[in-house]
C-alpha cells in the first residue's frame, strides 16, 4: 500500500510539473507582414508644412514622426565611427586645421569659410553629407582611434547662420562609443558628452543645443522609407534645401527600384515582375522622382502618375509603392502626402 501511495504521489508531481511548465511556456507569435494600406503622412504641424521627419514601416502599417530640429548630428552604431549631419535642419560643417578645441575661436583663420553657402557653387557640396547616403561621403572624416588625428569642426544650422552661433566640436572615440567636446564658437566653456552606440539603431542622435542624446529614428528594422525636408541636389552638383524628400533606410538594408507604368501598371504588377528589376541601395533612389514641383508662387505641382516603386525591406518583403497626392495641384495637402503600398512578395 505504501508503495502504491508513493507511485501515485510521484505521478501527481510529474503531472503538476508538466502542467506548470505548459503554463509558463509562452507561445511564439509571429506577426505576418501587412498586406498593404494607404497612409496620410503627418509631416505638417500648425507651424510648418515640413516640421516633421516621417518614418514608415510598411510591414507594420506604421508611421513614426520626429521633430526635424530635435538633433544636430548622428553617430553610427555599427563597426564604423562616422558622424552624420542632420540634413533636415539645413546643417553644414567644415573641418578646421586644429585638433585642440580650446584653440579655435571666432577670430580663428579657419572660420573664414562661409557655412551660409551659395547653392549655385558646386564646391559647397563638401559642407554637407552627400544625399545618396554613402556613409563615406560625409562632411566629417571617420573618427580616428588616434585622438590627435581628429580635427575640430565648425557646424552651422538653420536659424543660426551668424558666426558666433556656430558650434565648434571635436568627436573622438570613447571605448566602443564616442566622446563629443563642443561649444558655441564665441564661448570658452567646453561641454562634454559621452555617447554609447546602440546596435538596435542605425544611428544615435545628439542635440548640441540641448546637451543630450536623442533617438529620432525607430529601430533599424522598424522603418523602410522616410519623408522630410532635406539637403538635396540643386542640379549643378551643389546642395540646396528641398521639401518632400523621400529616403530609403539604406543603412538598414532596404533597397528600392523605380518602375515605369509604360512597362507595367501599379495594379498589374505582381511577384513575377520582380525578376529583372535593378534594386538600388542609394538613399535617394526615390528622392524627388515621385513628384513635380510647384512654381515659385506655389501654383501647380503633382505626384507623378507614370512611375511607382518596389521596396524590399530588411526582412525580404517586397512592397509596391505609389504616391497618390501631396499638394493642392493634385488634390492633396502640402505636408500630408498620401501613399499607397501593397505586399507583392512575402520575405
Amino acid at each position: 500500500m505504501n508503495k502504491l501511495n508513493s507511485m501515485i504521489a510521484i505521478a501527481l508531481i510529474a503531472v503538476s510539473f508538466t502542467a506548470c511548465k505548459k503554463d509558463t511556456d509562452e507561445p511564439i507569435v509571429v506577426v505576418p507582414p501587412s498586406d498593404g494600406s494607404t497612409l496620410t503622412l503627418n509631416g505638417k504641424t500648425s507651424e510648418s508644412n515640413y516640421a516633421n521627419i516621417v518614418y514608415v514601416d510598411f510591414s507594420a502599417d506604421k508611421q513614426v514622426t520626429a521633430d526635424r530640429k530635435s538633433f544636430n548630428i548622428g553617430l553610427t552604431s555599427d563597426g564604423k565611427f562616422r558622424v552624420v549631419l542632420n540634413p533636415s535642419y539645413q546643417t553644414t560643417a567644415t573641418a578646421t586645421s586644429k585638433t585642440d578645441i580650446t584653440a579655435v575661436t571666432i577670430a580663428d583663420p579657419g572660420t573664414a569659410i562661409n557655412l551660409n553657402h551659395d547653392i549655385t557653387d558646386p564646391l559647397t557640396v563638401s559642407l554637407v553629407d552627400y544625399w545618396d547616403g554613402d556613409i563615406t561621403k560625409t562632411a566629417f572624416a571617420e573618427v580616428s582611434a588616434t585622438d590627435a588625428e581628429n580635427k575640430v569642426y565648425l557646424l552651422s544650422y538653420e536659424g543660426n547662420k551668424d558666426k558666433d552661433k556656430w558650434f565648434k566640436l571635436k568627436v573622438t572615440r570613447n571605448g566602443a562609443g564616442y566622446k563629443i567636446q563642443y561649444a558655441r564658437l564665441g564661448e570658452t566653456t567646453i561641454k562634454t558628452l559621452d555617447v554609447p552606440k546602440n546596435s538596435d539603431y542605425n544611428l544615435v542622435f545628439v542635440s548640441l543645443e540641448n546637451n543630450k542624446i536623442i533617438q529620432a529614428e525607430p529601430v533599424k528594422a522598424g522603418w523602410d522609407i522616410s519623408w522630410s525636408y532635406s539637403t538635396y541636389n540643386f542640379g549643378l552638383g551643389s546642395p540646396y534645401w528641398f521639401q518632400d524628400y523621400v529616403a530609403i533606410n539604406n543603412l538598414g538594408n532596404v533597397t528600392a527600384a523605380k518602375v515605369s507604368t509604360t512597362i507595367k501598371t501599379y495594379v498589374a504588377f505582381s511577384e513575377s515582375d520582380i525578376t529583372g528589376l535593378t534594386f538600388s541601395a542609394l538613399r535617394d533612389v526615390i528622392g524627388s522622382t515621385w513628384r513635380t514641383s510647384p512654381s515659385q508662387t506655389g501654383a501647380g505641382g503633382s505626384v507623378k502618375t507614370d512611375v511607382f516603386y518596389i521596396v524590399k525591406d530588411s526582412a525580404g518583403n517586397y512592397y509596391k509603392l505609389k504616391f497618390n497626392s501631396y499638394i493642392a495641384g493634385d488634390g492633396g495637402e502640402r505636408g500630408k502626402p498620401v501613399i499607397e503600398y501593397k505586399l507583392v512578395k512575402k520575405g
